[in-house]
């Protein structure tokens, strides 16, 4: 693999949002995603959130550019994430990463979306391989 890839290795940190109402309204058409937890005021604070939250597949989609952009020389071969904490609407996320383990096959790297409380609103984890050769 070119540029060796160590344990430790930080991933540029990626800053996507904020996103409004007309975005969610968006991705709740296009995913099929339509629970007004996401699109309506009145539901998110009637469980006690200040705005609706960001759909978590679509914070979770977002990592996938963020690597890509990192190397691309390599592809996902598996991403998932566990949803920690909202991320509300009007919220500014960073995306971070960093390499957990490394070897000539696989690289696992450690996911996090941050959003305006500073604590992870995703933890998530990333496989990726060397694309084959073609």
């Amino acid at each position: 693999m070119s540029d060796a890839i160590k344990v430790g290795d930080q991933l540029p940190e990626t800053v996507i949002g904020p996103f409004d109402a007309s975005s969610l309204v968006r991705y709740a058409e296009v995913s099929g995603d339509a629970n007004p937890l996401h699109l309506d005021d009145a539901v998110a604070e009637a469980i006690g959130l200040a705005a609706p939250p960001v759909h978590g597949m679509k914070l979770l989609a977002a990592f996938e550019p963020m690597l890509r952009a990192w190397r691309g020389d390599l592809v996902i071969a598996s991403l998932a994430g566990k949803f920690v904490q909202p991320i509300l609407r009007g919220e500014t996320v960073r995306l971070s990463g960093r390499v957990l383990r490394a070897s000539d096959d696989e690289i696992f790297v450690r996911l996090t979306a941050y959003g305006a409380a500073r604590a992870p609103g995703i933890v998530g984890e990333a496989t990726l391989r060397p694309k084959a050769a073609t």
